[in-house]
Formats: structure tokens, C-alpha cells, sequence
């Protein structure tokens, strides 16, 4: 080997060295900052505070056509633990990214397999630099925020106008979507990649999508003038239905092979795989019977760490690395801990009232 090569090859090398410093310090600060500046003094989780959880069981596929796995053996049943939540603010009535969270297992916090989804088939970021611009940038004032990141990110602006939802009926009879992919090895033994989805299983057309959003409609997320749902309906429309008569999602999967030179942009939670070429799935079937008070829908906390190592995070090489989003996740259960912690030394936050003022993502504003 020349010295030119050996140069060559020291250079890259240190320079993949020192991109992965970055990420893991980046990380390690990001979970770090969360911890002591927000979840243990305010209490509060990094978004999606207004939420309410419930249990009830995920049944796998009793056929399912999805690559053969272990853990999602065919007929095998889970007992779920879930948290719908809008991202941000406290009023369900505002344009908001709903989410469903789930566990497969009914403990706050333990569990060998937590997902967590949001409405949209695309992301508002894509790295954890872009993450880190995006949250730079919010400048939220009373309801209004990221104008600037919508101007200089186009492609972050398009992933929210398809996200957020307004004109929300249900909890229920939304599609929720986990964008960046994991590892998905079965028991064939081959390399692939996994998204996954839920969909009301009954079928229902999804509400709350504005089919011609303005640049300005994402950015002013209020309530609308004269609005006449209160500030807690979506939460209390759900416990309703549960108790009437349950609720019932379809989890789906999608995988894509890996291949030895794979192309990046298939980790890009921007871009939609072909779903002609990567169908989606039935995972299984996922009931909900019963609705969790205000006290364990708080302490209800989820984790990427949580996943078997053939399900798990895909390894990230930088901050530019589209799976640098998961491996952020995964460096911030120092936040999570903290958040519990707080409410030990200091209490529960309080349920979000209905008479309080609108438009607020904190309590008592």
C-alpha cells in the first residue's frame, strides 16, 4: 500500500471518528439539556404533553405475510399500554401532529417493545442537525410559531402542512405512521428495514387533513374564531369511545431488504417507500378497553430503547445521518428519568383545565 493510500485511508477514518464524537457528544448534551432545563424543573416532557393513555391487547397476525419473526410470532398476544397526545400545545382544538405511542406491556415505563407514530407520511426534520435547526427556530408566540424554519426548510414546511390536524373527530380515526426506519432481521437471517403504521380498523376516513394548506395555516396553529370545542374534547371524545364500545387499530409493517450498497435516502423519513414494490402489512390487530386516569397517562413514558436488538435503532454515523433522529431517542432517557423524578420531588403536574386560557403549550398561562 503507498503512503498516499495509507494517508488516504487515516484521513477517513479519523474523519468518521471524529463525526461520530460529534453525534454521541451532540446526544449526550441534547438528553443532558432536557433533563436539568425542562423535564426536572418544569415537569414536562419535551412535547406531545397533552395526551391521555389506555390499555388493552395487540394480537399478532394469525398468517401473517410479513418476513417470520420470533418476537411477532403468528397468534401470539401482547398487552399494550397506549398514549394518544397532540405535539406542543394543551388544546385539542389547534392545528396540531396528533400521536399514538405504543408499549406491549401495561407498565409506565418497562416494556420489550415500545413504538411511538405521528400523523403525516413525511417529517418536519430529517437529521439531528436539521432536529436541532427546527428547534433553534421555533419562536412560538401564543400559537404561532416556526415561520422562519418553514422559510428557509420548504421540505420541513410540507412534512407539517401534511401532519398537522385540525378538524379532528376521533383519536381513533387517524393514521399514525412511524417515519424512520428500524433493523428488522427474522428468522430467515437477512438484513432488512422496518416502518410501521396504524389505521383504524374499521376502515374510517381519516379527519382533521386541510387539503389546501397556506404556508401562514401552519404557522398560526390558534384556534380557530368562534371555536365551539372545548379546550380537552379530543381526550374526552376518546374516553367515551372506549367505554362505549372500545377501540380497535390495524398495526401495519412495511420492509424493505438491505443491500451492500445501500442507497441513503431509503432512511430519509422525508421520502415515502414505494408501496407497490414495499406493501404494507397486517402486523396485528390492537384493542383498547379501558382508558387510564390523568395520573398513569402522565407517568406513561416510551423509549426506542425498548425493542429487541433484531428490531432495534439503526446504527447512525453523524449528525447529517438520517438515522441520527433514533439515535438522539436513544441517548435521552436521562430526560425521561428526569421527568419522573420530578414528579416525586415535586408532584404531578395538574390535569390541563378546560377554562384555562387557549393557544398555550404550558399550564397556568
Amino acid at each position: 500500500m503507498s503512503t498516499r493510500t495509507t494517508s488516504q485511508w487515516l484521513t477517513y477514518w479519523m474523519g468518521r471518528a471524529v463525526d461520530k464524537l460529534v453525534l454521541w457528544t451532540a446526544a449526550k448534551l441534547f438528553g443532558l439539556m432536557l433533563a436539568v432545563f425542562l423535564c426536572l424543573p418544569q415537569r414536562q416532557r419535551m412535547s406531545h404533553n397533552n395526551g391521555i393513555a389506555a390499555t388493552g391487547t395487540l394480537r399478532i397476525a394469525d398468517d401473517p405475510d410479513f418476513p417470520a419473526h420470533d418476537f411477532f410470532a403468528a397468534g401470539k398476544e401482547f398487552p399494550v399500554r397506549i398514549r394518544h397526545a397532540s405535539a406542543t400545545f394543551l388544546d385539542d382544538a389547534m392545528n396540531c401532529i396528533r400521536s399514538l405511542s405504543i408499549k406491549l406491556s401495561d407498565h409506565h415505563l418497562q416494556s420489550p417493545f415500545d413504538i411511538e407514530m405521528n400523523t403525516g407520511e413525511r417529517n418536519l426534520f430529517w437529521s439531528a442537525l436539521s432536529f436541532f435547526q427546527f428547534a433553534m427556530m421555533r419562536r412560538e408566540r401564543h400559537g404561532v410559531q416556526y415561520w422562519e424554519y418553514d422559510r428557509k426548510y420548504p421540505d420541513g414546511l410540507a412534512g407539517a402542512q401534511g401532519a398537522g390536524r385540525r378538524h379532528v373527530s376521533s383519536f381513533q380515526n387517524l393514521h399514525y405512521h412511524c417515519l424512520t426506519p428500524f433493523l428488522f432481521i427474522g428468522r430467515d437471517g437477512i438484513k432488512r428495514y422496518a416502518k410501521y403504521r396504524a389505521i383504524p380498523a374499521d376502515g374510517a376516513p381519516e379527519t382533521g387533513i386541510d387539503p389546501n394548506p397556506s404556508n401562514w395555516d401552519q404557522c398560526n396553529q390558534r384556534i380557530l374564531p368562534h371555536e365551539t370545542r372545548g379546550r380537552n374534547y379530543l381526550k374526552y371524545e376518546y374516553e367515551d369511545r372506549v367505554k362505549r364500545e372500545g377501540a380497535c387499530y390495524r398495526i401495519q409493517i412495511q420492509t424493505h431488504p438491505a443491500t451492500d450498497n445501500e442507497d441513503p435516502e431509503i432512511f430519509n423519513n422525508m421520502v415515502i417507500w414505494d408501496e407497490t414494490a414495499f406493501p404494507w402489512r397486517d402486523l396485528g390487530l390492537m384493542t383498547i378497553d379501558r382508558t387510564l386516569d390523568w395520573r398513569e397517562s402522565t407517568l406513561t413514558t416510551f423509549s426506542v430503547n425498548n425493542m429487541p436488538k433484531t428490531l432495534g435503532v439503526i446504527p447512525a454515523t453523524s449528525i447529517y445521518d438520517y438515522n441520527s433522529l433514533n439515535y438522539l431517542r436513544t441517548h435521552s432517557e436521562i430526560a425521561r428519568r428526569a421527568r419522573l423524578l420530578s414528579y416525586k420531588l415535586f408532584g404531578m403536574v395538574p390535569p390541563i383545565p378546560d377554562n384555562d386560557n387557549r393557544n398555550e403549550s404550558e399550564w397556568g398561562q
